[in-house]
């Protein structure tokens, strides 16, 4: 109930790996999660639960049993309600106190009203073209976007804005496309490019079926999502959220890393000369997945 919840109470536990006035800055800084599915619903749980306060998020799905694999606010009271709403109404009972405002699908067109104030976001999207609209608004207005790949393998980066974008970084075929005329092609390459970048990068496809990822890549079978990987990512982009709102350092850069819970190791980038030497290895293998999807 409203009348017995106290915000100091329900944060005393972080203090030691907080100081009380940076406890302050947490719950004063504003945030916006979009996509509060797997990785987004874990995050913004994760950043609630550390006390942040002033928080925007958006969705314009619905929730449904396929979601309850690795989606924390999946249940069977949720199946077939608006996921953002369904997600405020489970995070108000965490803090009934929260500043939160709830985005449907217009957050697409209200960017500009908002990232001014929400200058840490939270990308929890698996839609290409919405988040190619995200990250260069996101630059306009000098907000900072962390996110993490499409891979069997937990990752997280964080785009600050002066750093190139995914678009940029990966390649994509859509410079000087707007968003909302992306053709299912450049979408597709899209996908390609960050898949190659996945690939080069980290060892993913030696802890993933290779016949499930020929699948996968043929448009056989919906996109796969396993609890430990998804909900660590979303841990980890929320963790990111923390170090920036507070101003501490060892903060992921924008090429990000990747973690690897089977082996305990952190996968970093490879240098630019090792990477160009092995990306038309990784290109073969992407097409031979393909044709044997």
């Amino acid at each position: 109930m409203t009348a017995d919840f106290r915000y100091e109470e329900m944060t005393q536990r972080n203090l030691g790996f907080v100081t009380e006035a940076e406890q302050q800055r947490l719950r004063d800084t504003p945030v916006f999660v979009c996509g509060v599915g797997g990785m987004g619903g874990a995050a913004v749980q994760t950043l609630v639960r550390a006390g942040v306060e002033r928080l925007a998020i958006a969705d314009f799905d619905r929730f449904e049993v396929s979601n309850f694999n690795r989606q924390v606010f999946a249940t069977l009271e949720t199946v077939g309600a608006d996921k953002a709403e369904a997600t405020a109404r489970a995070l108000r009972d965490i803090n009934p106190e929260l500043e939160l405002r709830v985005l449907g699908r217009e957050w697409m067109s209200d960017l500009d009203a908002f990232l001014p104030t929400y200058r840490i976001v939270v990308n929890g999207m698996d839609d290409v073209a919405a988040g190619i609209h995200l990250y260069r608004r996101a630059r306009e207005h000098g907000a900072t976007v962390i996110d993490a790949y499409s891979a069997p393998l937990p990752s997280v980066f964080v785009t600050r804005p002066g750093d190139p974008r995914p678009e940029e970084r990966l390649g994509y075929p859509t410079r000087g496309t707007p968003w909302e005329r992306l053709t299912p092609a450049q979408i597709a390459a899209c996908k390609l490019a960050e898949a190659t970048h996945v690939m080069l990068h980290s060892s993913s496809l030696r802890h993933f079926d290779l016949g499930v990822a020929a699948e996968l890549f043929a448009g056989k079978r919906p996109r796969a999502s396993f609890a430990p990987m998804v909900i660590l990512t979303g841990t980890l982009m929320a963790s990111e959220a923390v170090k920036l709102a507070l101003g501490r350092t060892g903060v992921a850069d924008h090429r990000g890393a990747f973690f690897n819970p089977w082996t305990l190791a952190i996968e970093r980038p490879r240098s630019w000369l090792v990477a160009a030497i092995l990306r038309p290895l990784v290109r073969r293998r992407l097409k031979a997945l393909n044709r044997d999807g």
